[in-house]
């Protein structure tokens, strides 16, 4: 895939966040020229401390601003779009589902129509969705043939973006894949109330780590390694030369389910910390207990799989946070409201 993307003139929303930083950065290295929409972004955050800030087109901003979009992907000739903005966080988008609502669903429209405006230019439009987009489907794996029915705030703002996305390339003929993604996780990720950076941060403090559970069984979850979830954008970019392509869904992750505290013992190994216990906390909003995708799809049509194993990105997010905290810059930084997925 080297080089496949120098030369083209890409948007990447949500570029200020976690994944949106990391795409960003392996777009600009690929040779692209890259233009961001920054609404928000925080000073410690990975876009900003690796220098992506000052490689990329920055536009002062918010992709509810259809105006904006449409001009700027217009006057800016934007061949390639890949659409991360939106809140990402479930326990926010709980507490405040208009915001939610706001972003991940009027934002997404407004970026595919001014898409469908300059059609004529934009070639590749990429969006990013979510595993959560399937609701609680008692058929796991996921698979894309499923229904998208989410129901609580966030998973209901993705499902509806989700067939936004694919409503513009049915109707339309626009060129758009959309990606349904498990949990990424990875460096840089600096909602540190997620379960790895937490779990990370809690043992570096001498602190037992936080395992929440529901009222019966245990919360299951499938991953992805930021650096796969990279190459899985890739992946969809090279994919839509194939207009067979054309208003598909892939799901990308490891392919396989860990409970919560599976998970944070796997940490606990890599950081020697195993003589700490764990402490279990009840859950306080509804959450689907037991998530994993199927990867057959996109192995088959994209030829992609991921190329890290669980413990391998563990490791290398483990190095980066045990630099990044003890470095000195944050043990309580604020979330940006609203980041990529």
């Amino acid at each position: 895939m080297n080089n496949i993307l120098r030369e083209h003139r890409v948007l990447v929303t949500g570029a200020s966040g976690f994944m949106g930083s990391w795409l960003a950065k392996y777009l600009l290295d690929q040779g692209a020229t890259v233009t961001t929409i920054l609404a928000d972004w925080n000073p410690n955050s990975y876009f900003m401390r690796s220098g992506i800030f000052q490689r990329v087109q920055n536009v002062i901003g918010s992709i509810e601003d259809y105006n904006l979009l449409e001009k700027l992907i217009g006057d800016r000739g934007i061949d390639t779009v890949f659409h991360l903005a939106a809140v990402s966080v479930e326990g926010l988008a709980f507490e405040k589902p208009r915001l939610a609502f706001e972003i991940n669903i009027r934002g997404t429209y407004n970026v595919l129509e001014a898409c469908r405006v300059h059609s004529d230019v934009v070639k590749r439009i990429v969006v990013a969705s979510s595993d959560k987009a399937y609701g609680d489907s008692p058929v796991l794996p996921y698979t894309e043939d499923l229904p998208t029915v989410g129901k609580n705030p966030y998973d209901a703002s993705k499902s509806c973006a989700d067939m936004i996305a694919r409503t513009y390339s049915h109707s339309y003929g626009l060129p758009v894949a959309v990606g349904r993604f498990g949990n990424i996780y990875g460096g840089g990720d600096l909602n540190l109330n997620r379960l790895i950076p937490n779990t990370i941060r809690r043992l570096l403090k001498n602190e037992p780590p936080i395992v929440r559970v529901p009222t019966q069984g245990s919360f299951m979850r499938d991953f992805l390694y930021v650096k796969d979830a990279v190459n899985s954008y890739v992946a969809m970019f090279k994919g839509l030369e194939n207009p067979d392509v054309h208003g598909e869904a892939f799901n990308f992750a490891m392919g396989g389910s860990w409970t919560v505290l599976e998970i944070v013992q796997k940490i606990q190994r890599i950081m020697n910390r195993e003589d700490i216990e764990p402490m279990l906390v009840p859950q306080t909003h509804g959450e689907i207990w037991h998530q994993h995708v199927s990867t057959q799809k996109a192995q088959k049509v994209l030829g992609w799989t991921p190329y890290y194993s669980f413990d391998e990105g563990l490791r290398e997010t483990v190095e980066w946070y045990v630099e990044f905290l003890c470095g000195s810059v944050l043990a309580n930084g604020r979330t940006p409201l609203v980041a990529g997925v």
